[in-house]
């Protein structure tokens, strides 16, 4: 099965001295990087500027900081960070303007929940393995506090700041997927990737049924050397994909108990229902569907002869005693 594609956002916060230490990475004013050995020196001209910094991030947090009004300890974080970037995979075969539009998606998105007079800095790095951008903010509250803990302080907000970054970014990227840590909250959006595969996996139980058509109790034995060979492709697909489907039970769980009212809902779907509530009905019966797929994948396993059965039984065990030295 393809890697999935995963879209990420992680925020990372500064307090004092630490924040000339990340301009000079994030800027590259340093002359060598001996510390960072990803750093490719022959790849920084692609490097390129979102927002430009005006001014030191130090300096021009202090000046946004003076210019609100805020109290300020010692200990107040000064610049939160934001790392935007996506699995290695989602890049590959994009041009650089492709990879500058995701980026350019990810900024919007910030500024839509962050004001964007509090953004310093967003640059992203195409000098590195994987393309990512880092956006540094004053964490400046809408009433004009200074509060970081307010913005993206427990595990709750941050939480809600990747569903939402992932939401957003979805729409425009259907092959993204959302971290692992979704797996908290259920998801409920089953990525194009995991369909593309069901497709392929229905084609080989086309195959597979094809063979097992041929079978007869005449000809089991000839043909178990050959339905064998194609179980050991098809068996290890049908377990993958059912890992894959149990990070989208929560889908699965409301699709499999609406299916027969939402057929009967699509089949009485009139021009009257706006087109969002079509969609969402199509999705789910396609959802349902993918459910389906995979039961009937798994079904075809119960129609091999026995004596074919058999025979790719003893093989895989004589193979596993031969693994094992036995």
């Amino acid at each position: 099965m393809s890697k999935p594609q995963f879209a990420i956002l992680r925020f990372a916060k500064y307090k004092g001295p630490e924040i000339s230490n990340i301009e000079s990475h994030n800027e590259r004013t340093k002359e060598n990087y001996a510390s960072n050995p990803d750093i490719d020196k022959s790849r920084s001209h692609l490097n390129f500027h979102l927002i430009t910094p005006q001014r030191k991030y130090r300096a021009e947090a202090e000046k946004q900081i003076v210019e609100a009004g805020c109290r300020v300890r010692s200990d107040s974080v000064r610049v939160v960070e934001a790392l935007v970037t996506a699995s290695p995979e989602f890049f590959k075969g994009k041009k650089n303007g492709e990879v500058k539009a995701y980026f350019q998606e990810a900024l919007d998105f910030i500024r839509e929940h962050q004001d964007p007079k509090t953004i310093i800095s967003a640059v992203v790095h195409m000098d590195e393995k994987t393309p990512h951008m880092h956006l540094s903010f004053v964490p400046l509250t809408e009433d004009g506090r200074l509060c970081a803990k307010e913005i993206v302080g427990n595990k709750k907000k941050l939480t809600r700041w990747q569903d939402r970054f992932w939401e957003h970014m979805v729409r425009k990227y259907p092959d993204l997927e959302r971290g692992e840590s979704a797996s908290e909250i259920g998801r409920d959006h089953i990525p194009p990737r995991v369909f593309k595969e069901m497709t392929r996996l229905t084609k080989q139980k086309a195959k597979l049924e094809e063979l097992l058509a041929g079978v007869n109790a005449f000809n089991a034995k000839g043909k178990a050397a050959e339905i064998g060979a194609f179980l050991d492709k098809y068996i290890p697909a049908v377990e993958q994909m059912h890992t894959t489907l149990k990070k989208y039970n929560t889908a699965f769980t409301v699709t499999t108990a609406e299916n027969k009212k939402l057929k009967k809902k699509t089949e009485q779907l009139e021009q009257s229902l706006d087109k969002a509530t079509q969609e969402s009905t199509l999705k789910k019966l396609a959802d349902a569907k993918l459910h389906r797929d995979y039961e009937d994948a798994v079904a075809v396993l119960d129609r091999i002869p026995k004596e074919v059965l058999a025979a790719y039984t003893h093989r895989t065990e004589k193979e596993r005693e031969t693994a094992y030295g036995r």
